[in-house]
């Protein structure tokens, strides 16, 4: 029996990478990123898994990426880990900062799950977004990342309704601080010093994600916030 597959974005570091690591051993991951090579080199780590090298950002170049996939069993998970942090004030956002904010934390979000809605509903499979504390509320300094989670939020809900009567489960996964790259910027940003232990390990938010594609078939794990203690 073939192990079910899961197409992971922004697989090679960060809470991607950690929840390639937690799925490994009962599942076939598909690897999603812009880097070959760190790609190729983290499949070469796990049991079964294959890179999917796309610009998310590129609808043509993302079209071929997924018809060149070979998914004979369908699609059972799709989780959407990449993502950017644009951060400043809104004086100081420029048209392009937010077209860029909301090309990756939602467009991509978007396009890529309705490429694979085919091979989601063929396996009854589970769409996973990793959004963020920041999908519920937003300070100064976020408003365009802020503004995209919730935008994303929003994508998250209706996608939820309308494949249910498809057999598709989609949940959202809203982390606290995580201890990742995107915490180094933000604390950089925000001018304090980035202190790993007071924030969630990436493989914590990987568990959670990974119950949401491991619960029985009766139940959805819609909405989850997960924060440091």
């Amino acid at each position: 029996m073939t192990s079910p597959a899961v197409l992971i974005t922004g697989a090679t570091r960060g809470i991607g990478r950690a929840v390639a690591a937690e799925l490994a051993a009962d599942h076939h991951l598909i690897l999603g990123g812009r880097d070959a090579a760190a790609l190729a080199a983290l499949a070469s780590e796990l049991p079964s898994a294959t890179p999917f090298v796309a610009e998310l950002t590129d609808p043509a170049a993302l079209a071929r990426a997924v018809a060149a996939l070979e998914l004979p069993d369908g699609l059972a998970g799709l989780v959407h880990s990449a993502g950017i942090l644009v951060s400043g004030s809104i004086e100081e956002l420029t048209p392009e900062d937010w077209t860029r904010s909301f090309a990756v934390n939602v467009v991509a979000v978007a396009e890529l799950t309705r490429l694979l809605l085919p091979a989601l509903r063929a396996a009854r499979g589970t769409v996973v977004t990793i959004n963020s504390g920041s999908g519920f509320t937003a300070g100064p300094g976020g408003g365009a990342y802020s503004a995209s989670k919730f935008a994303l939020r929003a994508l998250t809900d209706s996608l939820r309704a309308e494949e249910r009567p498809h057999g598709v489960r989609v949940s959202a996964v809203h982390p606290g601080r995580v201890a990742t790259d995107m915490q180094r910027q933000l604390r950089a940003f925000e001018g304090g010093q980035y202190q790993e232990q007071d924030y969630m390990r990436p493989a914590t938010v990987a568990a959670t994600v990974a119950l949401a594609l491991r619960l029985p078939a009766d139940a959805n794990l819609e909405t989850l916030s997960v924060r440091p203690r």
